[in-house]
Formats: C-alpha cells, sequence, structure tokens
C-alpha cells in the first residue's frame, strides 16, 4: 500500500460498533469515513471518494444490499465488503450478487476486517496485480481491455468490475484452453474455499451474459477442472 492513506467508507448503523470500527482503522493507517444508515451512506459516498466500502446489511432507511447496487450503478470496479449478523449460505450468496467482493459474518476481529481490507486492496491495486494481460486483445468479436476494465463490441462497451476484468483475463490467457478453478481462486480471490468458489460461479455467469453478442465466443465448464473461453 502506497503512503497516501486509503479511504473507506464504513456504513454501520450500531453507533458503538461504528464508532469502534471508525477508530481502529484510522489508527491503521486509513482515512474511515462513518455514516449510521445506508441512506447516509450512499450521500457520503457521492459526495467523497473512496478506495473500498464496508456495508453493513441490516439497517434502516436503505439496507446494504440496495446500498451496494446504487454504488454498483456509480462505480462499478470499488470493492464492496459486508459485514452482517446474517450467516446464512443464501445470505452470502445474495451479497456476492450485490457485487460483493468479501463477507464477513458478525461476530468478527477487527484484525480480521483488517487482513481482509488489505488483501483486498493488494487484489485490487493495478501496480500489483499479478495478472499478465495488460493491452487490448480480441475475443472473437470483442476488444477486451483489462487495464481499462471494458468489454466492447460495435462501438458499445461494457464497463467491467475488478473481478470481472480479472477473471475474463484469465479467461484470455488460457484461450481454448482449461483456466483451472483453483488457480483462479487463489489468484483473484487469494482463497480457494466454499464461498469463493460460489462467487466466481457468479461472476462466470455475468461474464457470459456480457458475451452473448458474438456466438462463437463461449464459457464452458470442464467438469473437475475448471472453465475454458472457446471462440469458434
Amino acid at each position: 500500500m502506497s503512503n497516501t492513506p486509503k479511504k473507506v467508507l464504513l456504513v454501520e448503523d450500531d453507533h458503538n460498533l461504528g464508532n469502534l470500527l471508525r477508530e481502529y482503522l484510522d489508527a491503521k493507517g486509513f482515512e474511515c469515513t462513518l455514516a449510521n444508515n445506508g441512506k447516509q451512506g450512499f450521500e457520503k459516498f457521492i459526495a467523497g471518494h473512496f478506495d473500498i466500502c464496508i456495508l453493513d446489511v441490516m439497517m434502516p432507511l436503505k439496507d446494504g444490499y440496495t446500498l451496494a447496487e446504487e454504488i454498483r450503478q456509480t462505480d462499478k470496479v470499488i470493492p464492496i465488503i459486508f459485514v452482517t449478523a446474517k450467516s446464512l449460505k443464501e445470505d452470502r450468496l445474495m451479497g456476492f450478487n450485490k457485487g460483493a467482493d468479501d463477507y464477513l459474518s458478525k461476530p468478527f476481529s477487527m484484525e480480521e476486517l483488517l487482513l481482509r481490507v488489505k488483501a483486498i486492496l493488494r487484489r485490487t491495486n493495478p501496480e500489483t496485480m499479478p495478472l499478465l494481460i495488460h493491452e487490448p486483445v480480441q475475443v472473437g468479436k470483442y476488444t477486451f481491455d483489462h487495464h481499462h476494465q471494458t468489454l466492447e463490441l460495435n462501438g458499445e462497451k461494457q464497463r467491467l468490475t475488478t473481478k470481472e476484468s480479472d477473471l475474463l483475463n484469465l479467461l484470455s490467457i488460457n484461450l481454448n484452453d482449461v483456466m483451472d478453478r483453483n488457480y483462479a481462486l487463489n489468484k483473484i480471490w487469494g482463497s480457494d474455499n466454499y464461498f469463493n468458489a460460489r462467487s466466481m460461479d457468479v461472476y462466470i455467469a455475468k461474464l457470459r451474459k456480457y458475451l452473448v453478442g458474438d456466438k462463437s465466443v463461449e464459457i464452458v465448464n470442464v467438469h473437475g477442472k475448471g472453465f475454458k473461453l472457446l471462440v469458434n
């Protein structure tokens, strides 16, 4: 991480927890802005510039899922971490469907939150990304630009999130060959655990939707191994 403090938007309706987390993150070198509900959180997001968002899910006025959707409409790439008392598998999958980069169940340690924040910022920092393709490449009729996180077809550009772009980048590196599932999980998500694997499936489904404009392009499952980006 650079010497410039990373700016964190923390949206948490529990005042005691919110203040504790803000003080902790500030003490660890971040510049943390606290909002006490989803409505206030979106107002602060629009008014400021942030490097990462930490959102509670169950909040008054606007829940964290709704807030994340609104943030994603404005910024496709900013990392989002959900923190919530909801710990069911369905809740986690809902979080990833809403564009989350990570999901932390309460109660959690502040040290764990800090480590996850740092890990995500490392992965999303273009200076430290370990992926290989930086120049625009052709994927069938599409032009994929990993550096600018865009997918273009007939002059129409689709803005990609960081994870969508990194995943399509790995698929492109292995064009017409198998992208190993566990390798991709560890490279992009930092771990090949169950919930990250389910998150990857969500992102693969999104990429398939983005690529429907060219019938010669498809992403296929390779059972027990991973995925293959095919251009026929």
